[in-house]
């Protein structure tokens, strides 16, 4: 790995990954968010100031295990190149944007997992996917929603049975206090478990630079570089998602909030010290989708939660087919 690639170039790269940090932000705002805003415990702009900070303070709770595995663990880091690199990023901005301007609340996470494997296996084939990592991640498109589902679900369940002597009335209050506990450690889980995806990208590009020495690190203003980046991203807020998550699938409660934050939560957590690159959107969406069902099946309005799906299925291979036209057009330009 030679370290040919000049400077403006490679600051250009970088700037254009933490462009893709705080789109990450922005077309993630409503996971952390869409929950304490459509209960009305917080009014949105109040909602984006304390999730922004939630998001950047999480580099000081978790490792950097996530940032590792998107470094090392999707595609080879010997195949990695500023053009693969440049073609990742582009599929997964082109489809963060295309989603982000339907409505559609689809993974950034999984854009940017399919844009390295559009980038890697444009340049050296099937060869270049790393399958033990990247089968742990695909696994985890199924287990991270039915996951924060069924937390949910159990939840609610303990919950409802705590508060049976409980009027409503107090119940709501209780519930409206403890939201903000559950939203700040949502918002931390989603700061710790994402960010440290563009924090993955960026080493990943220094390593193949040589910049990093013989072993892969994640320097440390990368992380806040990269942190700062995601909680500015989030501070601008994505109102078109805030209203598909927390009002379309289901109407919520500030308990059944608080439920579906900290099943999420429970699961970002895992996650993270794990070092699996889940899907915060896929996380949140299970979660909710379980206070509903908790209180009745019909209450979640499956059609909106299909199409979501739908849109998790397709986001993987369409940043890979993005990103292996972006590869080959940047090819086709040396």
């Amino acid at each position: 790995m030679d370290a040919t690639l000049g400077l403006p170039v490679l600051s250009g790269l970088i700037a254009v990954a933490l462009l893709f940090d705080f789109l990450n932000g922005l077309h993630d705002a409503a996971n952390s968010i869409a929950t304490i805003v459509s209960t009305r415990v917080l009014r949105p702009q109040y909602a984006v100031l304390w999730a922004a900070f939630f998001n950047f303070v999480a580099f000081g709770v978790f490792g950097l295990n996530v940032a590792h595995t998107i470094g090392t663990g999707i595609i080879d880091p010997d195949v990695v190149d500023p053009q693969v690199i440049f073609a990742a990023l582009a599929g997964a901005i082109v489809w963060n944007l295309i989603t982000w301007g339907l409505g559609i609340p689809s993974s950034s996470s999984h854009a940017l997992i399919g844009g390295l494997i559009g980038g890697g296996m444009a340049k050296a084939g099937i060869s270049a996917a790393v399958w033990s990592g990247l089968s742990k991640t695909l696994l985890a498109i199924v287990l991270s929603p039915l996951v924060g589902f069924l937390l949910a679900l159990v939840l609610v369940a303990i919950v409802s049975w705590a508060s049976v002597r409980s009027t409503p009335f107090a119940v709501d209050r209780a519930f409206r206090v403890l939201q903000f506990a559950s939203a700040s450690l949502y918002s931390l889980g989603h700061g710790g478990n994402d960010a440290q995806k563009t924090m993955g990208i960026i080493a990943v590009l220094l390593y193949s630079q040589g910049h990093l020495g013989e072993k892969f690190s994640v320097p440390f203003w990368v992380v806040l570089a990269c942190q700062a980046s995601m909680a500015l991203g989030t501070l601008m807020g994505g109102w078109r998602i805030v209203r598909t998550m927390g009002v379309r699938i289901t109407k919520l409660t500030p308990m059944q909030g608080f439920c579906a934050e900290t099943g999420g939560a429970a699961t970002l957590f895992i996650a993270t010290f794990l070092g699996v690159p889940v899907s915060t959107t896929h996380t949140i969406t299970g979660a909710i989708v379980g206070v509903g069902a908790a209180r009745r099946l019909s209450a979640v309005r499956w059609n909106v939660a299909s199409s979501i799906v739908y849109a998790w299925v397709i986001t993987i291979p369409a940043a890979a087919v993005v990103a292996a036209l972006a590869y080959w057009l940047v090819s086709a330009l040396r």
